[in-house]
């Protein structure tokens, strides 16, 4: 009687088990709105609840009997989104071009107080200014600076010549003085050709600027003879437009050399 009492006893079944698949059921359900919800506004606290709930799900955490229950945070405080920092564009390519636009612009301002400085020249056409890629040409008539094959500049253009020096020596710029001719030829123990000639006007120009203030470094003279010419030499007009003197205020710095180096040749 004792045996079949056991037997009895052992193929008992129990018909509870359909909780363990249903409570899964439950969980991976509630899993699958959460994500549905979280999926439609994202915030820091929908975040931690979608978290929480696929954590404790995948460890089936209610699926055993007598497991704890998913604890769900409600009323999570809401973030307010982070405004997406916008960084400069280039700023290493813009800052080479807004300094070489107020260099220019300096140079321009430069460039003004020139003309008003020689104004009444500018007005009978002895003196043009001119804007270039590389900065600003003051071309002076030689006429008023120098007599006919001289590099003596005469007393009445000296004083045109340091009101400009005045105003360059203010500035930083580079200026380079140029000395110009028409082709008429010259051969003087002074000047064997208009080479010399040209180039010794230029430095003439040089050393009055340098004199007023303007510092040496900053300087270069020029002679180019009659190889530049502006107008036909085959005029009286357009050798005298030839003749001139051009101050050039460079806006472009002086670069540090690169030297060179020799290629080694390599053998096939």
């Amino acid at each position: 009687m004792a045996r079949r009492r056991r037997a009895k006893v052992e193929e008992h079944e129990n018909h509870e088990r359909w909780l363990v698949s249903y409570a899964d059921f439950i969980t991976l359900l509630f899993a699958f709105f959460v994500v549905m919800y979280a999926i439609s506004s994202v915030n820091e606290g929908k975040y931690k609840v979608l978290s929480n709930s696929l954590v404790n799900a995948f460890k089936n955490v209610t699926g055993e009997v007598g497991g704890q229950p998913i604890a769900i945070l409600q009323g999570a405080p809401l973030l307010p989104p982070k405004p997406v920092a916008k960084p400069d564009r280039l700023p290493e390519q813009q800052k080479p071009d807004t300094l070489r636009a107020e260099q220019r612009q300096k140079m321009r301002n430069v460039a003004d107080e020139i003309m008003q400085a020689l104004q009444p020249l500018v007005a009978q056409g002895k003196v043009r200014l001119l804007e270039t890629s590389r900065g600003v040409t003051i071309e002076i008539n030689d006429s008023i600076l120098f007599a006919l094959g001289q590099a003596n500049l005469q007393p009445q253009s000296a004083s045109a010549l340091q009101a400009v020096a005045s105003v360059l020596a203010g500035s930083d710029f580079p200026i380079t003085i140029e000395g110009h001719t028409d082709n008429v030829p010259i051969s003087t123990p002074q000047f064997p050709s208009n080479w010399e000639l040209s180039a010794l006007r230029a430095t003439t120009v040089l050393r009055l600027f340098n004199d007023a203030g303007v510092d040496a470094a900053r300087l270069t003279a020029i002679g180019y003879g009659d190889t530049r010419p502006v107008e036909t030499n085959t005029t009286t007009e357009g050798r005298a437009r030839n003749r001139r003197v051009s101050i050039l205020i460079d806006s472009n710095r002086p670069e540090e050399p690169t030297e060179l180096k020799p290629q080694t040749a390599t053998g096939n």
